[in-house]
């Protein structure tokens, strides 16, 4: 096994075992080849990490689970079924909607709810929400149905789909697509903070991402029984039934290419020992994957500079929060907005200061699987965008414990009554964390943000042009964040692996 072609042949490493990398190593080892996962962390699931303190189970995150089809097709390539392993619990309504004033919206669940809840606050709103259901609709056929799984290697690849952008007209924002079919401010505000879920400002972010309207409409959204850590689980038991190996706590220090017999391998440095593979798979953080992982490698140094150059995605303060007793009236998914709606935004995206106000979102599992905090007790965690450390030079070690003190204190105001004394546990997240945790550049939630202009053939590509045998999934590239972006970022790499020609055996 001297040769590195022979140990590497057949031979795939995976660095990162998020959503990303747990799909493109099902897919991989299903196809026959010989998977090793990486993982850092003491447990896999990159971003969807789960803390478990004083008998409370936290989801890191997500825990928005839409487009199931995705997960279903991990099991199907793999000769099983997905409802076999996981419980997915609907979820209903899809999100409820607080302004500070009182007003509630309902968003989701029953189509008759939510177009009776909109006509009666406008009659016209309502037929321009037709419309723009009808929009949704055609850009989710276009973008998500012919474009998600689609890999973007060359600019004709670009060219060929451009009719279709144009005729989406992706020039223009989420926010200011919306504001074409209604009037009412908040019905812009509830038909356009969806791209916050994946990292995008409503004012920045392409109008291909209101596609998620009809994707919820169409498959639901859902909650894993257990959480998404117990997804997680059961898409690792399945990658290893197959045959996958996972190897937690074993960071990778740095990757050599070594160029041998007119092909490249790769030697993956890991503690004390190096691995030879044929090929790799980063889910690593984009940024890290380039500046650290391969540092030395003159077109990875070259990629890291261009990327520094990018609109990278806002962070989170995430605080994970176990009270005693229930709180029955409150939805398992609520955004509560702020005072300001496009000020916020854009000083959470291009600000250099903590802004003085929030929008916020609250998760509740417990209304839907009680079975995540003990007995009498109710699990939460509650998310608010912020700058990312490249924008705020924001000191989180000093600002972390009184920005959520703020929260919570308006979080008892306005939703969760008496919240404060019925506190059992706490713990907090801040761009920090994503920076030591996940190495996350800038510390930001959902890597570069999904601008047109970093979307498709403009986005780093599931292929590496410049590195043979460098491969990437996740957020950083081809089609982007969230759970089907990156699920189906997964399903254009392999795709593409497996269309490649195998290493050749030794001489």
């Amino acid at each position: 096994m001297s040769d590195p072609r022979l140990a590497a042949r057949g031979k795939v490493a995976v660095i990162g075992s998020g959503f990303g990398g747990i799909a493109a190593a099902i897919r991989l080892q299903a196809a026959g080849q010989q998977v090793v996962l990486y993982e850092a962390r003491d447990k896999p699931g990159g971003r969807a990490y789960v803390y478990e303190q004083d008998g409370f189970t936290f989801d890191a995150g997500p825990t928005v689970i839409t487009a199931p089809h995705c997960l279903e097709e991990l099991f199907e390539v793999a000769g099983e079924r997905l409802a076999e392993h996981v419980e997915l619990l609907p979820v209903s309504p899809f999100y409820r909607l607080l302004w500070p004033d009182g007003e509630r919206f309902d968003y989701g669940g029953s189509g008759d709810q939510m177009l009776a809840q909109i006509a009666a606050r406008s009659s016209a709103d309502a037929r321009g929400y037709e419309r723009f259901l009808d929009y949704s609709r055609r850009v989710f056929a276009r973008g998500y149905e012919q474009l998600a799984a689609t890999p973007f290697l060359r600019f004709s690849d670009m060219l060929r789909v451009a009719p279709d952008l144009a005729w989406l007209r992706a020039d223009r924002s989420v926010y200011a697509t919306v504001a074409r079919f209604v009037r009412d401010e908040r019905l812009r505000q509830a038909l356009s903070f969806h791209s916050l879920l994946v990292g995008g400002n409503p004012f920045d972010t392409s109008a291909i991402y209101t596609l998620i309207h009809h994707l919820e409409r169409k498959w639901g959204v859902f909650f894993p029984r257990g959480g998404t850590g117990a997804l997680v689980r059961a898409l690792v038991q399945l990658f290893q039934r197959q045959g996958g190996v996972l190897r937690l706590s074993t960071p990778v220090q740095r990757v050599e290419v070594v160029e041998e017999g007119g092909r490249s391998v790769h030697r993956v440095h890991l503690a004390g020992e190096v691995e030879t593979f044929e090929r790799v798979v980063s889910n690593a953080d984009l940024y890290h994957t380039y500046e650290q992982l391969y540092r030395g490698h003159p077109a990875a140094a070259q990629m890291a500079r261009r990327l520094e150059r990018l609109e990278w995605s806002m962070s989170l303060f995430v605080l994970y929060f176990g009270v005693s007793g229930s709180y029955p009236d409150v939805a398992h998914h609520t955004v509560l907005f702020g005072p300001r709606y496009r000020e916020l935004l854009r000083e959470i995206f291009a600000g250099r200061r903590l802004p003085d106000d929030f929008s916020l979102y609250l998760h509740a599992p417990c209304v839907t699987d009680p079975g995540m905090a003990p007995a009498g007790h109710a699990a939460f965690y509650v998310l608010s965008p912020v700058p990312h450390l490249g924008k705020a030079a924001i000191d989180w070690s000093s600002e972390g414990p009184r920005y959520a003190e703020r929260i919570l204190a308006e979080l008892e105001r306005r939703v969760l009554p008496g919240l404060r004394g019925r506190l059992v546990t706490q713990r907090f997240i801040t761009p920090q964390s994503f920076a030591q945790e996940l190495a996350a550049y800038h510390g930001s939630a959902f890597s570069l943000a999904p601008r047109l202009t970093q979307s498709a053939w403009f986005r780093p590509h599931n292929r590496d042009p410049r590195i043979p045998g460098l491969f990437i999934v996740g957020a950083g590239t081809h089609p982007g964040a969230g759970l089907p972006g990156v699920i189906n970022s997964a399903k254009a790499t392999v795709g593409l692996m497996l269309g490649e020609p195998a290493l050749e055996p030794a001489a």
